[in-house]
């Protein structure tokens, strides 16, 4: 693959922020389109449908935090010279060709480009049919840009295919394919590893905890509960599981000020058969499965438990892996919890909302990263290069 110099990207890049910019009205216009033939039976993929104003800032925004972020090419992480006198360097190195496959969002046939291009990988970007509009005039912003500036289309390409002929492309494609990225639901996530032939990062499911602890300030940790449930409920960082220690002081009296904070607000309370004596008036979950849930909508499971051993086992057995949160005034109560949960993200006395690339400071992300294999959490401009070994002698063999 070719090695694009740094000032070459970045002309791409400041050519198509302002292009955006220029076609924003016709970009908002082919959304609409989407938008009108959509079901808003979903709410959650309907809000992640939208590109209004403040969206196309925000995409604008994305490619300039990515242009001046720095290259991440080409950067060494190891230079040594044995005593034989061979000399090894390790580099970083684009992965190649990168294919994301993601649902309702046309700001991901943003970001994800800008990350992949910028790290001098081609992406092949396959969105959901809702978003088909608003994801072939950003695909066609993408390519205006590339041409300007004498690159190729193949850069950057949107697939238009059936579930039948992505399980074919995911078997044998027809070009060279080095990491697929599935972003969404368990269903899309198998599909992908039964079917693709290459390496495969996950972006799993939220299903996200929270755990107050017998020694939280009760204050905050409302606070944080609202913030992690309401702010946006189809963030797969959005808050689904409330375990409440009973040996929290005012116990009973918390939980029913919580159950009624919450449901005010609109969100539907669901609890677990050993609360339901607390909370009366909400539904109580009758299939296990119901733990293994995201939510995405405004719905929260709260449910007791009998210590911090028995909520980190409960949520490391019932999690996505995505984000876990602990309220607690005790450091070393937090230390412990944090150190043996096994989640992408922890936190200490703050929202799951956090998990998120610009939040973190890592700027536009590619996807959340649930895998173990090769980056956990948010996958940003640095985590899609892999590396490479560059080794000089002088007539070295070995012995």
């Amino acid at each position: 693959m070719q090695l694009l110099d740094t000032s070459k990207k970045n002309e791409v890049l400041e050519s198509m922020m302002q292009i955006i910019d220029a076609r924003r009205n016709d970009i908002i216009a082919e959304n609409k389109k989407d938008l009108e033939a959509f079901n808003r039976d979903d709410q959650a993929l309907y809000d992640r449908l939208v590109v209004n104003q403040a969206k196309v800032d925000g995409m604008i925004q994305s490619i300039r935090e990515v242009k001046e972020q720095e290259d991440p090419v080409g950067q060494t992480i190891s230079d040594r010279t044995l005593d034989s006198g061979l000399k090894i360097i390790n580099k970083t190195a684009p992965f190649g060709t990168i294919m994301i496959i993601y649902e309702s969002r046309p700001d991901v046939t943003i970001e994800a480009a800008v990350l992949a291009f910028k790290a001098n990988n081609k992406i092949l970007l396959k969105g959901g049919k809702e978003a088909k509009n608003s994801n072939l005039i950003l695909e066609s912003c993408w390519h205006q840009a590339l041409e300007e500036n004498n690159l190729d289309k193949s850069w950057i390409k949107l697939m238009q295919m059936d579930r039948q002929e992505t399980q074919e492309f995911l078997r044998n494609p027809n070009e060279p394919l080095d990491l697929i990225v599935p972003r969404g639901g368990e269903r899309l996530i198998g599909f992908v590893k039964e079917h693709a032939k290459c390496a495969v990062l996950v972006s799993g499911r939220g299903n996200n905890f929270l755990y107050v602890s017998k020694n939280a300030d009760w204050e905050k940790a409302v606070k944080v509960i609202i913030n992690a449930k309401t702010d946006k409920i189809s963030g797969c960082n959005a808050l689904d599981k409330v375990l409440i220690d009973v040996n929290l002081p005012g116990y009973k009296t918390k939980i029913k000020e919580l159950y009624s904070i919450l449901t005010d607000l609109k969100v539907e309370v669901v609890t677990d058969k050993d609360t339901k004596h607390l909370l009366t008036e909400s539904k109580v979950i009758n299939k296990e499965e119901v733990w293994y849930e995201e939510f995405l909508a405004m719905k929260i499971l709260i449910a007791q438990v009998d210590g911090i051993e028995k909520a980190m086992e409960h949520i490391n057995h019932y999690s996505g892996g995505h984000s876990t949160s602990i309220l607690t005034e005790d450091k070393k109560e937090a230390a412990l919890f944090m150190e043996q949960i096994d989640s992408a993200a922890v936190y200490h006395n703050a929202s799951t909302r956090f998990t998120d690339g610009g939040q973190m400071g890592v700027g536009a992300e590619l996807a959340i990263s649930t895998d173990k294999l090769h980056h956990r959490g948010p996958l940003g401009l640095k985590q899609l290069v892999t590396n490479k070994y560059y080794v000089y002698g002088d007539g070295h063999v070995r012995v």
